[in-house]
């Protein structure tokens, strides 16, 4: 797909703003990469062990993450809606019944 190029100088200023005045890793354009998706199940999971959620916590939240990122029963913006939720006010984890070891991923 060609982009036209405002959108492109667009893009480059937004990647210039989060990479270096707000500090975060820029990973490249992973357009044309084999095995690209909207949510980077590897890296989530492992900033999420870093943070001390185990291994349970951190399985059910990427489910429940990538359940609500593809729900076919929505629009892409009710998708990205509950997306944005998940992201914003955190993912409800419990891994044992009754129990909500943390407040939420």
């Amino acid at each position: 797909m060609d982009i036209a190029r405002p959108e492109r100088e667009t893009q480059k200023r937004v990647i210039a703003l989060f990479h270096d005045e707000l500090g975060y890793r820029y990973l490249g354009d992973w357009t044309d990469r084999e095995g690209n998706s909207n949510i980077e199940a590897g890296l989530l999971a492992d900033w999420l062990k870093k943070n001390g959620y185990s291994s349970a916590q951190i399985s059910r939240a990427l489910d429940i993450l990538h359940r609500e990122a593809d729900n076919h029963n929505r629009n892409l913006y009710g998708n990205n809606k509950e997306v944005y939720k998940l992201l914003r006010y955190g993912v409800p984890v419990k891994i044992e019944a009754g129990k909500l070891p943390r407040p939420s991923i």
